[in-house]
């Protein structure tokens, strides 16, 4: 591809094709991420009756998990800024694979939330040695296609685990969702075979190298503080809040959706797959559009488009009665909630220097986790204070998205073009 095309005003997709090895690899990864992740959503409530609990109970799952996503996001960080994006991203998928399975040979809530904390660690680490690496290894103005690509995988993800209850959950036991989660594993081979190292990283390491050997003080390097400083400026807390709050919008509106869909709408695991399916297919268009768009017009403007839309459309989802109502709010709802989290690699990666990126991306995911965990314990504790989880629910979602377009409204100095 020439220089000039990398320049293009306004790129489209075909353009990543020079780089499809990271873009499938950060998509497949995300994939397989949402496969493991939905399976648990789409099983609570036969989870539950197993177990002998209720759905608030479970909400310390999903807390745990959370827990575990923001130990793995920064811990990922960290092992990617030091030993690479490639090796970071092939232990990330070996390491959720494994703990997915095992949540089926669980049988008692206690096993089932420190297996999920683990297998949180494994779900956050991978999204943060993938995302950095595509980022680092696509042109600049293919940055936002390549970043709503890859989070379009786990649209693909949460329908394949749909359709996979639909077929498993009436004739089979939940802990088969969770035994087809060691099959990512499979992705390392192509990772290790068919990805390269980020040029960025190899090329700071480079730097590192030179200044060692030019500067005996070099090795020193900065002080504690000093990092402490660089890191946490405007652009880095704008990050870190705006995760932290979509993370939360996100949860609320989507985690609990499944059995809302079954307890609240009587509807069989055959028939939730339709609103579900739809929600994926509005979700996979409304990330690519996002994505083209953005690249246009900008990414603030498209995300606070998208969230306003949530705000307009999150109480026919999560409470229409009507089936036609029903479907189609499910998909436009994907398509807006869904299509914010397209811009979400590039517009993290902007607010961290090459050295500490993947450190900074980490971070910010690790934050937003934490906003996840408190959706999953407040959304079902607040139902029976509201009339039910469909109005606790929405509530959460309101509250996430307004905060969150709030936060885009800033204008932070330290943005980094690189």
């Amino acid at each position: 591809m020439s220089a000039s095309s990398h320049q293009n005003e306004h790129p489209r997709f075909a353009a990543l094709l020079p780089y499809w090895q990271v873009t499938l690899a950060a998509f497949s990864g995300w994939f397989l991420d949402a496969f493991d992740q939905t399976a648990l959503m789409f099983t609570l409530p036969d989870i539950a009756k197993d177990f002998g609990c209720s759905l608030a109970m479970l909400g310390s799952v999903f807390l745990a998990q959370a827990l575990g996503r923001a130990v793995g996001n920064t811990g990922w960080g960290w092992l990617s800024d030091r030993f690479g994006r490639k090796p970071a991203f092939t232990l990330g998928v070996l390491f959720f694979a494994l703990f997915a399975a095992l949540t089926g040979t669980t049988h008692h809530l206690l096993s089932l939330i420190i297996i999920q904390f683990l297998f949180g660690i494994g779900f956050g680490g991978e999204w943060t040695a993938s995302a950095t690496l595509l980022m680092e290894s696509v042109p600049a103005p293919l940055r936002p296609l390549a970043s709503a690509t890859m989070m379009s995988g786990y649209e693909i993800g949460y329908m394949a685990a749909a359709g996979a209850q639909a077929l498993i959950l009436p004739h089979y036991s939940w802990r088969l969702m969770f035994f087809i989660g060691l099959l990512p594993a499979l992705l390392v081979i192509f990772i290790r075979l068919g990805v390269a190292e980020s040029p960025l990283w190899l090329a700071t390491q480079e730097k590192k190298k030179h200044a060692t050997h030019t500067s005996p003080t070099a090795e020193k390097g900065p002080s504690l503080w000093h990092i402490i400083r660089a890191f946490w400026n405007g652009a880095a807390f704008q990050a870190v809040a705006f995760m932290c709050f979509l993370e939360f919008q996100k949860a609320a509106l989507y985690t609990f959706y499944p059995t809302i869909l079954r307890e609240h709408h009587h509807l069989s695991p055959q028939l939730i797959f339709w609103p579900v399916a739809l929600y994926c297919l509005g979700s996979f268009s409304g990330k690519i559009l996002c994505g083209a768009l953005a690249a246009r017009f900008g990414e603030a403007r498209i995300m606070r488009l998208a969230l306003l839309t949530v705000i307009l459309l999150i109480i026919p989802f999560l409470n229409a009665g009507p089936w036609a109502i029903l479907l189609a709010s499910a998909f436009l709802i994907g398509a807006a909630a869904s299509g914010v989290y397209a811009l979400v690699p590039h517009y993290l990666s902007q607010r961290f220097p090459n050295e500490r990126r993947s450190a900074g991306m980490g971070t910010s995911y690790a934050v937003g986790s934490l906003g996840q965990g408190l959706a999953g314990r407040i959304v079902p504790a607040l139902g029976p204070l509201v009339a039910g989880l469909p109005i606790a629910a929405t509530i959460c979602v309101l509250a996430g998205t307004m905060m969150s377009i709030g936060v885009t409204f800033f204008r932070p100095k330290d943005v980094q073009n690189f």
